[in-house]
């Protein structure tokens, strides 16, 4: 359920600027509750001030935070990397130190990207390759399967995959 902000006591406050729960931020950042909750907890995430017992209420900036959050793990960064690289400009003790130290830890991480979208890139071809070797597998004779894998020719063919030689031989 999303919700207006009526009230100018939260600290930054414009009117009319829509607040999420916790169950939309779950929800458009294809997550779970728990998730939400974990990021909060975590501090990447910060719900508006609420009244007492009343529910979490979300910016929509604090959206777009989690969501980057999910994709930054989802690529292969730990929670202290997130925390650091979100905390870097505010840390800095200038726009020298805050750009430089930036521009160094994304490079870092482009690279990492790269390299791993490179592995990807190949499995992915390695894996399409294998559907296509064992299409005709299908109508093999059940009574040798799969004992008659090892010595056949559509697997055997010329230089059969890791993926063929591990999963299906």
């Amino acid at each position: 359920m999303r919700t207006q902000e009526h009230s100018s006591a939260d600290s930054g406050a414009v009117g009319g600027d829509e607040l999420l729960t916790t169950g939309d931020m779950a929800r458009l950042s294809e997550s779970t509750l728990r998730t939400v909750r974990f990021y909060e907890e975590e501090g990447l995430i910060q719900p508006v001030a609420r009244p007492e017992g009343g529910h979490r209420h979300f910016r929509v900036r604090e959206l777009r935070k989690l969501e980057l959050a999910l994709h930054l793990r989802e690529a292969g960064l730990s929670i202290a990397d997130i925390k650091q690289l979100f905390g870097l400009k505010t840390e800095s003790a200038s726009p020298k130190a805050a750009t430089q130290g930036m521009t160094q830890m994304l490079q870092g991480q482009v690279g990492d990207l790269d390299r791993k979208i490179t592995k990807l890139e190949r499995l992915r071809s390695e894996l399409s390759d294998m559907v296509s070797t064992i299409a005709d597998c299908e109508n093999c004779s059940p009574k040798d399967f799969p004992q008659r894998c090892q010595r056949c020719e559509i697997v055997d063919g010329p230089g059969p995959s890791r993926a063929v030689d591990v999963l299906w031989r």
